[in-house]
Parts: C-alpha cells; structure tokens; sequence
C-alpha cells in the first residue's frame, strides 16, 4: 500500500500549487479573459486549503505544541486578511485596475503565511507529534478539503459547524455559474 502524504507534505504541496495557481493568475494580462478562471480556480484551491488547517492543523497545534494558541491564533489572523482579499477579488473585475491591486496585496500576504507556517508551524508539530499522528492529520487534512467550501466567507465563525452545509451552497452556485468547470 503506498504512504498517503502526512500532513505536513499533504500542505506544503497545497501550497506550492497555490503559489503555482498564483502565478498563473498573475501571468495573465488584464484583457485576458482567462483572468476570472485563473482567480476562481486559485481561489477555491486556497479556501480548501485554509478550511483544513483551520479544521486541523490549528487545533493540534493548540493540542500538542507549548505556545501553540499563538501560533494558531497567528494562522487564524492571517486566515481572516486573505479572506477577506479573496472576496474582494472574486467580486473585482478582472480587467480593472483594483484586481491588479488585490493580486498584490494577496502576493505579499500568501507569502509571508506559507512562509511562517512552513518555518514555524509545521516544524512545530512535527516535533510535538508521533509520526502516526502526523499521518492521521495528514487523513483528516485531505478529507476537510474534500467537503470544504469553494468561496471565500469573511468573518463566518466555526468552520466545523458550518463547512458541510456552506460546502453544499457553494458548490450548488458553482455549478449554475459554470464556476470551476472547464469551458
């Protein structure tokens, strides 16, 4: 049987395809009208992404790692700022000059996050947990992702209560918006 990825490869390789995503996003000119598709796909990618971490990764860090509610509370925070960006981007035109302006305030947020998760968090909890917790994480991470929302909701509290039925709604919405879908 092969290893299924634990869950600090399962979000490093989230977040080198987001950054892949972001790039492909960023290489296109205004005009291009695969601009929208570009944001969508990237967007959808990095809600699932934050969902799961918010589901699991901040909680075992608050579980099993000393100083692990600042660290949380940290990811959480800079959760909250690219939402909000994410939403502003979805609701911009692609061809106005306030989706070039989103794209690089998202650049420097999405940095500085993978970058501290990468160097802080994650090696954090690999040091706190057995190597068998770090595959169940690993499992609950890619099944968070799988049910998560594909829109961004600034300000929504608990994701655990919510993210089925949310999830449910937006993917509802994709599908009559032909969101998401190859064309």
């Amino acid at each position: 049987m092969e290893h299924e990825a634990d869950v600090v490869e399962e979000l490093t390789a989230d977040h080198l395809a987001a950054r892949q995503l972001f790039e492909t996003l960023r290489g296109l000119d205004p005009g291009d009208g695969r601009r929208r598709e570009a944001a969508d796909e990237f967007t959808v990618e990095l809600v699932r992404h934050s969902v799961a971490e918010e589901q699991f990764l901040y909680p075992a860090l608050r579980e099993h790692v000393s100083g692990g509610d600042a660290l949380a509370d940290r990811g959480v925070a800079d959760h909250e700022r690219i939402e909000q960006l994410l939403k502003e981007l979805e609701e911009a035109d692609p061809a106005e000059a306030r989706f070039e302006e989103l794209i690089g305030v998202l650049a420097a947020e999405l940095t500085a996050h993978i970058e501290d998760t990468e160097r802080n968090l994650l090696p954090a909890l690999v040091d706190a947990c057995s190597a068998e917790r770090l595959d169940e994480l690993g499992d609950l991470v890619r099944t968070a992702k799988a049910l998560a929302p594909t829109r961004p909701h600034p300000g929504a509290p608990d994701w655990k209560l919510l993210a089925a039925g949310t999830s449910l709604v937006d993917r509802a919405r994709d599908f009559l918006a032909g969101r998401g879908r190859p064309s």
